[in-house]
């Protein structure tokens, strides 16, 4: 294909649709409003759409992979926010370093698995 790629948007589902779009607005993503089942979750030019749709083996199956500059930092502002406290359903994993980088783990309430890393960097 011959075209310039603009964005991508995947779709995710919510257990409690309430619940999910509260979880994400705290996690700094700005909300849109679409229509009553589904959101656009937006911050900086990376986007999502939240459905009011849960599948369990969909939702168990869906990880999504954030690069952050700074997974450090982000995983310090991540612990700053309670949402363990907050969103019974949520887990966070601790920093692991890998070959290509580091990253740390975030279910959100329905299951959905974030991955938020950093990549080395090539000399």
């Amino acid at each position: 294909m011959k075209q310039n790629a603009v964005s991508i948007r995947p779709f995710i589902g919510a257990k409690d649709f309430e619940t999910s779009r509260s979880f994400y607005r705290d996690l700094g993503f700005e909300e849109t409003i679409l229509t009553p089942a589904m959101s656009l979750f937006r911050i900086q030019q990376l986007a999502f759409y939240l459905q009011d749709a849960f599948v369990k083996d969909w939702i168990d199956n869906t990880m999504v992979f954030l690069e952050v500059e700074n997974v450090q930092q982000f995983w310090n502002e991540l612990l700053t926010l309670n949402l363990k406290v907050k969103y019974p359903g949520a887990k966070l994993t601790p920093i692991r370093v890998e070959h290509w980088g580091r990253e740390c783990f975030l279910h959100d309430p329905s299951g959905v698995l974030w991955h938020f890393g950093e990549f080395h960097q090539s000399n």
